[in-house]
């Protein structure tokens, strides 16, 4: 297999960094390294601290590395929908060859000319997604390579940030010593493979639960809609759990996955477990149950919040119902919970492969896929392979120069940083 069909992911997430080595066979992927880490230094998708989230990316790095015995060069990371803005927008380009057939070439200029826009200066764009590309009229065409025309357009939505945000994740990967293959929204490339093509076609929901805070995602005809953030997620009931049963976090995150169950009225009230006390040497007995009502409480503000949301956002029917995600979802009882609430039809969705087999994987997988989707349809964009795999010595040779690169960026002098910052915001 060719280098360019590995792909490395990142995926930084308030609650855990998640690096996936992937091996790309056309629909086939094939995971064969992992490393999942809680993170520090990031809090609801926004990083408030450089160093602590450099050193959780390297963990997690040096994790799928001594897994694999690969040295990691490249990844593609994924943007959360933090501000996240969606603008319709359309480019027009003349077909340049003497024969009028339509190549790679305008293709790339009906993207760009699409851009040619007034973006805000604190925004930076980050995807262009291609609704259909129209061909001297003649429209809903998915790839206009190879047809004969004149003048050729495409209807397409750009995807804008916070160039804050951006620039700050985008330093945090430098700075632990890794280029940058491409970036993506992150909730645009799990949903593009967490939903099957009804439901991307239909109308649905696809609701990714993280640790600090909740991505709601609209897919219809084809395409994202609409994406909103609610300032909520699972470390929330593992906070409740720690309070309520006043024990350390650490505890309740583990209370939360071993015993929790999200629907009070199917959960068990006859095995107890120990649970021990913050400041005290005795351990309290509860059951699943008892914890259920913490859950669940916490969980059905969750969903109503999120009714709320769809709401505001103009949303009537689902008539994809909704897909749910993220590491809390495969809690017990999440589903009836759900189901109760959102009134609707919903469904988890956890990726089909050996060693990523949970839920919390979804946005970590979706970014391969979705990567290598766009290579496939646009071409490779790198010219450097995303890991390298040889002899011991070769991968301590590799590890170096990793560690030499980020003592380069480390060693970067005050006023140059500042420089490069404000040279960003004014470009």
């Amino acid at each position: 297999m060719s280098q360019s069909e590995l792909y490395v992911s990142l995926d930084i997430g308030s609650s855990s960094i998640k690096v996936l080595i992937g091996e790309v066979d056309g629909e086939t992927l094939h995971v064969i390294g992992v490393g999942n880490v809680q993170s520090s230094g990031i809090r609801r998708g926004t990083i408030i601290d450089i160093d602590a989230t450099v050193e959780s990316i390297q963990k997690a790095v040096d994790q799928a590395e001594r897994m694999t015995g690969m040295a990691i060069h490249e990844v593609v990371v994924g943007i959360p929908a933090n501000g996240v803005t969606l603008q319709d927008v359309k480019g027009v380009v003349a077909v340049n060859s003497e024969n009028r057939e339509i190549t790679d070439d305008d293709l790339d200029r009906v993207m760009q000319s699409a851009q040619v826009m007034s973006v805000p200066p604190e925004r930076e764009i980050v995807n262009i997604i291609p609704k259909q590309f129209i061909v001297d009229d003649y429209g809903e065409i998915t790839d206009p390579r190879g047809m004969i025309g004149v003048r050729l357009e495409m209807d397409g939505t750009l995807i804008t940030t916070s160039k804050t945000l951006v620039h700050n994740i985008l330093r945090c990967v430098e700075r632990a010593g890794l280029t940058i293959r491409e970036i993506y929204l992150q909730p645009l490339a799990a949903g593009t493979f967490a939903l099957t093509d009804d439901e991307m076609n239909h109308g649905t929901a696809f609701i990714d639960i993280g640790g600090g805070s909740t991505t709601i995602a609209i897919f219809g005809d084809d395409r994202l809609m609409a994406t909103s953030v609610l300032p909520i997620g699972g470390d929330h009931v593992t906070k409740d759990l720690s309070i309520v049963l006043k024990t350390p976090t650490e505890q309740a995150r583990k209370i939360k996955h071993k015993f929790g169950h999200a629907f009070y009225d199917d959960a068990s009230d006859d095995d107890l477990f120990e649970v021990p006390v913050i400041g005290a040497d005795s351990k309290e007995q509860y059951s699943q149950r008892y914890i259920s009502e913490i859950i669940g409480v916490r969980l059905e503000e969750l969903f109503d919040l999120v009714l709320e949301e769809l709401f505001k956002m103009g949303i009537k029917d689902l008539p994809g119902g909704v897909v749910l995600t993220g590491g809390i979802t495969k809690i017990e009882g999440m589903l009836p919970l759900a189901r109760h609430v959102l009134k609707s039809r919903v469904r988890i969705h956890t990726p089909e492969y050996i060693g990523v087999r949970e839920p919390m994987y979804t946005t970590a997988v979706g970014l391969i896929r979705y990567a290598h989707m766009q290579e496939e349809f646009f071409g490779s964009i790198s010219d450097e392979p995303a890991v390298s795999t040889s002899d011991d010595h070769s991968f301590a040779q590799a590890k170096a120069q990793k560690q030499t690169n980020r003592e380069h960026v480390e060693k970067e002098s005050f006023m140059s940083k500042a420089r490069k910052v404000f040279n960003n915001f004014f470009e």
